[in-house]
């Protein structure tokens, strides 16, 4: 009798810890799902804040006191800065846009180009800009695949920038195409690759997606939205 009766305590004892963990896991999810839902946002908020602050001390810095805005009101002017750089970028690329524009764009491009060390950081520059607003125009990457690599079984995530043409397609007998491969968490490497349009699987996801699921190293994963086709 009284063996079952510490059986039965101990049941309970356990029932209570068990409880208590149970609380505690839970808790702690909701923590976790707290972080991952005002991280982005809150990390975000930040950075633009920083980044305005920047452009208007930055700015104001260059322009006269009578002309500055912040003379004349108790409290600065928030983006003020970051208004002037627009126009003045703007300015700059309508100038670009003529002759005269485009001659002096050439002569800094050639003085540039001939000067050791800077020639190396101009170029790369040069190239990254020009990728991020072919890709904002939509002249980038088309869509995102799946293609075997770097062996039988094992897939892997590219990105198709083209149709393959020229002297490359005239080595196969396949219609082709010219993927790129990305590294992760860096997806501004990577490597260039030629596969048969047969041997590739397209996706339904974005370009945005993919690379979103390329950086996070596949911990941010899109939502299925059509069944995958070949």
């Amino acid at each position: 009798m009284e063996k079952k009766i510490s059986d039965v305590k101990n049941k309970k004892n356990i029932t209570k810890d068990q409880k208590k963990f149970s609380i505690f896991r839970r808790l702690r999810a909701y923590f976790l799902t707290g972080i991952v839902v005002t991280a982005p946002i809150g990390i975000t908020i930040w950075l633009a804040i920083q980044a305005i602050n920047f452009f208007d001390s930055f700015v104001s810095s260059f322009i006269p006191v009578k002309y500055n805005p912040e003379t004349y009101l108790q409290h600065g002017l928030p983006g003020s800065g970051v208004i002037v750089i627009v126009l003045l970028l703007t300015l700059i690329g309508a100038l670009a846009a003529n002759f005269l524009g485009r001659f002096f764009l050439k002569t800094s491009e050639r003085i540039l180009n001939r000067t050791p060390v800077i020639r190396t950081i101009y170029g790369a520059l040069k190239q990254i800009f020009a990728a991020v607003i072919q890709q904002q125009s939509g002249s980038s990457f088309r869509e995102v695949v799946l293609i075997e690599y770097p062996r039988k079984g094992i897939w892997a995530i590219g990105f198709i920038s083209s149709e393959t043409k020229g002297e490359v397609l005239n080595n196969f007998n396949d219609d082709m195409l010219n993927i790129f491969l990305p590294t992760t968490p860096n997806p501004t490497s990577g490597f260039l690759l030629f596969v048969p349009k047969k041997d590739v699987i397209k996706l339904n996801m974005s370009v945005e997606e993919g690379i979103k699921l390329v950086i996070s190293a596949g911990l941010v994963t899109p939502k299925v939205k059509n069944n995958t086709n070949k």
